[in-house]
């Protein structure tokens, strides 16, 4: 996982590389916890992300909401078709700002 930080610390791109599974989630969730501090604008690159496991998902609405009660946005781009099917199955793809 990569964390880009803006210099004025509103804007936050996230780059997701290989899986996001019930291993990697709770490290994600454990780094946003504390990279979401002030943020308003935050984007999840998952051009590289192969999988994403339920848990995954979990983490995700999380950080979703998150941003929903700090007035921020949150924006997934460029998810690969295998993930954009499973935000798809589970109707995530309706929950989340999936671009």
């Amino acid at each position: 996982m990569i964390f880009d930080k803006s210099d004025n610390g509103q804007d936050l791109t996230l780059t997701l590389d290989k899986k996001l599974s019930a291993v990697t989630a709770d490290q994600l969730e454990k780094d946003l916890s504390t990279n979401l501090k002030g943020v308003k604008n935050f984007v999840v690159d998952m051009s590289k992300l192969a999988y994403v496991s339920s848990a995954g998902l979990r983490v995700l609405l999380k950080a979703q909401k998150y941003m929903n009660s700090q007035q921020g946005t949150m924006v997934i781009k460029n998810a690969v078709p295998e993930v954009m099917k499973i935000f798809e199955t589970t109707g995530f793809d309706e929950i989340l700002n999936v671009q």
